[in-house]
């Protein structure tokens, strides 16, 4: 099937005839077509998003809509006309969008005003707990969950070499540490004893999540609901009040839920389990790959290595394997070498999709000279992996650490590395995320000596969750590790 683009009228006329109503409009963006009604080309871009709107750019410029799974979605792929879309607060807007799909996708009704009044606004005031001030007892937290989970299932005394998968040895120590962090220890003991069955189920849901946020209904995927359901029961109030030392980000959470009369126990549990899954999706790809490319370059991590120690020693701490190690928040930020390092790795992994719902009709202005005309619940959306992959902009789109000033067509771009979103939708989480990833990193690089099993195998990123962050090695890699003498 040939893949065209015609004037957008014309494709309209078509849809008339299999949906009932026209859209046409003059002042659009070209529409590419390939005649299939509601599929539209959903199923080339979940492919290879990253191949499939390279291909569009080369054939129709920089701006072009698509028909996604009966979405019409224009692409915005100039990074220099980003901040024009981005200063669209009130006629571009994501939290419809999300009102929309995300409580399909886990299970809880929209938090409508009518129904829920101020409850929605509450929930985001919510999440400035996960910033500022309120970092600092967080990655105290973390600190000591992740040398918990680091003591307890990596220390050994022989002192020999150990293999692992590596993407496992992430996801193992990540996925619980950010749990315990967040919502807190069990009853009686340090660790949950369910924690390994739950991760796995975990992963059966993320594994479907891509079908589930394009709104496949959960019934056509075989066990998905039911997965769905164990995942939100470990979530009911009866049996996270018996949980201690949570975090006050989730201890807001559910005095906000348990003030609604009307909302049901297990939809409370179903709005946290929306944040276990925010909270690891793409932390735990992300600290992969941070650990991947740092065990690939000996010399960069021997670089990071010695900044930590550096910091530890500036702080009176000189480091030993033996004893346990510490981290502060200043600390974390003086690691510049290391932050520079994760940048750079969220750059080449991150395939995150900025997505403004139009409000209202309305001639969209892109730069002095274009604008393009958008309707009510058109779907604006940025694609930041292209910018981060463009050669023009990224002279070695491979290896550009450290820098600060990059150009597009002779012009500075004032947004260039984009992981986390932007403007009003950028991800409240970030500063968390970035310091469980550092904290993690500094663990691995302290305690102990690392290689890669197969120096010469390079996975290759998943593309099928193009849009949803950071994309998952297509195969696992080897990691060899022993604790460090000295």
């Amino acid at each position: 099937m040939t893949t065209s683009v015609i004037p957008r009228h014309c494709a309209e006329t078509f849809m008339y005839n299999i949906s009932g109503r026209s859209r046409r409009r003059s002042g659009s963006p070209p529409l590419v077509s390939s005649w299939v009604p509601f599929i539209g080309k959903a199923l080339e871009f979940r492919k290879d998003a990253h191949k499939f709107l390279e291909e569009q750019r080369r054939k129709y410029g920089d701006v072009f809509t698509v028909l996604i799974a009966g979405k019409y979605m224009t692409f915005i792929m100039d990074p220099l006309l980003y901040p024009n879309i981005i200063k669209h607060g009130r006629q571009l807007d994501f939290h419809k969008f999300t009102q929309e799909v995300v409580p399909s996708t886990f299970g809880y009704p929209p938090v409508l005003d009518e129904v829920y009044p101020g409850l929605w606004d509450q929930i985001r005031r919510s999440f400035q707990l996960l910033q500022g001030d309120n970092l600092s007892p967080l990655t105290e937290s973390m600190m000591g969950n992740l040398m918990l989970v680091f003591r307890q299932d990596h220390f050994d005394q022989d002192g020999g070499w150990k293999t692992n998968s590596m993407y496992e040895f992430c996801s193992s120590a990540m996925f619980e540490a950010t749990f315990l962090t967040i919502y807190g220890k069990p009853e009686t003991g340090s660790r949950h004893v369910e924690m390994e069955k739950l991760r796995e189920d975990f992963v059966k849901f993320d594994n479907v999540f891509p079908l589930l946020i394009a709104q496949i209904p959960i019934w056509l995927l075989g066990q998905t609901k039911a997965i769905r359901e164990k995942l939100i029961s470990y979530f009911l109030p009866q049996q996270m009040s018996r949980w201690s030392n949570m975090s006050q980000f989730i201890r807001r959470r559910s005095e906000l839920f348990n003030q609604q009369g009307q909302l049901k126990d297990v939809h409370k549990a179903a709005h946290h389990f929306a944040i276990l899954w925010a909270s690891v999706s793409n932390t735990i790809p992300a600290t992969f790959w941070a650990a991947y490319y740092l065990v690939k370059h000996p010399e960069a991590l021997q670089v990071v290595r010695q900044q930590i120690l550096d910091v530890l020693r500036d702080g009176g701490v000189e480091f030993s394997p033996n004893r346990y190690t510490m981290l502060s928040r200043d600390q974390l930020d003086k690691l510049v070498f290391l932050e520079s390092s994760i940048n750079e790795s969220l750059r080449l992994s991150s395939s995150s999709m900025n997505i403004r719902v139009a409000q209202e009709d309305f001639a969209l202005r892109l730069d002095a000279k274009r604008s393009v005309d958008v309707r009510k619940g058109d779907i604006i959306a940025l694609y930041p992996q292209s910018m981060h992959l463009d050669p023009e902009i990224y002279e070695d789109p491979q290896d550009s650490r450290g820098k600060t000033d990059f150009y597009k067509n002779g012009q500075k771009l004032k947004y260039y590395l984009m992981p986390f979103g932007s403007g009003s939708t950028i991800c409240p989480g970030r500063f968390f995320a970035m310091n469980e990833i550092k904290q993690f990193v500094c663990l691995l690089l302290l305690y102990f000596d690392l290689q890669l099993e197969d120096e010469h195998k390079h996975p290759s990123l998943v593309s099928n969750r193009a849009g949803l962050g950071i994309l998952q090695p297509s195969t696992d890699v080897v990691l060899r590790y022993r604790r460090r003498a000295q």
